[in-house]
């Protein structure tokens, strides 16, 4: 079984539509203790996302362009300088999430895998990724965090999913998410199936192949030499 988005998703949302002010926006991450929300229209499409760094343009600008003797991070000057001078600066006169929001978003599905989602987070840089459903509506989101809870779950199902997984008579032992794969099977193909099976199971760390067989199936290629 694959876990998807869905199982791990948060539908408790802190979003606010396009049309909220700074003030509500500020507001909404302080007291909610996230650093980033959705920023909606009014049909609960997600049109981007709203974030810390998003709000803090309004003061490092203010303070880049009228003094106090505040420089920039070389982080933030070398990214200002390379690609987003405008944006930034626009940013910094936004009075409204849809002004400040960066966009358009980066979004999943609820029937996405988490390693998609996982994989999609790494791509872009983000530690959260809105869910959608097909009419580009919010229904969740998903964090990091939500995809790290798949390796906590407790080791007798993660046990009971990899015997469902790859049955026969292997004996399955499981040790704070490691699994080790034990016992003598017909093939040597099967047993190089079944630690195959049990490392695609989502919530597996890792798996010790200690597995036996009676007869080697698999054909070994002649290894050509030349002078």
């Amino acid at each position: 079984m694959r876990t998807t988005v869905q199982d791990v998703m948060t539908t408790d949302v802190a979003a606010v539509n396009q049309t909220a002010s700074f003030h509500t926006v500020a507001d909404l991450l302080i007291n909610r203790g996230v650093s980033g929300v959705p920023v909606l229209d009014d049909d609960n499409r997600v049109k981007g996302v709203v974030s810390e760094a998003d709000l803090l343009a309004k003061q490092e600008f203010k303070a880049r362009y009228y003094g106090d003797g505040y420089t920039p991070p070389l982080r933030a000057r070398i990214r200002h300088t390379v690609s987003s001078e405008g944006s930034g600066f626009y940013k910094a006169l936004g009075e409204t999430a849809g002004a400040l929001m960066t966009s358009p978003a980066h979004t999943t599905t609820p029937d996405a895998s988490v390693v998609l989602a996982a994989r999609l987070m790494d791509k872009y840089g983000v530690k959260r990724l809105p869910v959608v459903d097909d009419g580009g509506r919010l229904v969740g989101i998903v964090s990091r965090r939500d995809l790290i809870k798949v390796f906590l779950r407790a080791d007798i199902d993660i046990e009971r999913q990899v015997r469902e997984a790859i049955g026969g008579d292997v004996h399955i032992t499981v040790a704070e998410g490691v699994v080790t794969l034990s016992g003598t099977l017909d093939e040597h193909s099967h047993a190089i199936k079944a630690v195959r099976l049990a490392e695609n199971i989502d919530s597996v760390v890792a798996v010790h192949d200690e597995l036996n067989w009676k007869h080697d199936d698999i054909v070994q290629l002649p290894v050509w030499g030349g002078a």
